[in-house]
């Protein structure tokens, strides 16, 4: 069976995309533990990042980078957080969160957004990638 991300992949549930390639897509987290959480996500459904080869690996690496980026002008904080945890969903993904503190990377702390306000945020990212 499809993983959640793969059906948003696909397609089949939506999401609010910030970036897409051949390799990965980039979208806002729908419960986001702050404000401008992004999720980086290969396209090839694979469960542990471990199990990744190596160009994906470095793929996904550069794309987080450059939204990262993006993330530090739409959002301005003291670093942007970088977590690869893996339980929540079998596929691969990658946390970027405008942070000011550890604490903030606590999934606690997640909260459903609304699609008003993924939308908003999906602009102000969009606009940074493309400053």
């Amino acid at each position: 069976m499809a993983s959640v991300f793969s059906m948003i992949i696909e397609g089949d549930l939506p999401a609010h995309f910030v970036y897409r390639d051949d390799v990965c897509v980039a979208f806002l987290s729908i419960e986001p533990l702050r404000e401008g959480h992004v999720l980086v996500v290969p396209i090839v459904e694979v469960d542990h990042w471990l199990d990744l080869d190596k160009d994906t690996i470095d793929h996904l690496m550069a794309v987080a980078h450059r939204i990262a980026g993006a993330l530090q002008h739409a959002y301005p904080s003291e670093k942007v957080g970088l977590m690869i945890a893996g339980l929540e969903v079998p596929h691969v993904h990658i946390h970027l969160v405008p942070i000011d503190a550890a604490t903030d990377l606590d999934f606690s702390n997640a909260t459903p957004a609304s699609p008003e306000d993924l939308a908003t945020a999906a602009e102000r990212i969009t606009a940074a990638l493309n400053r």
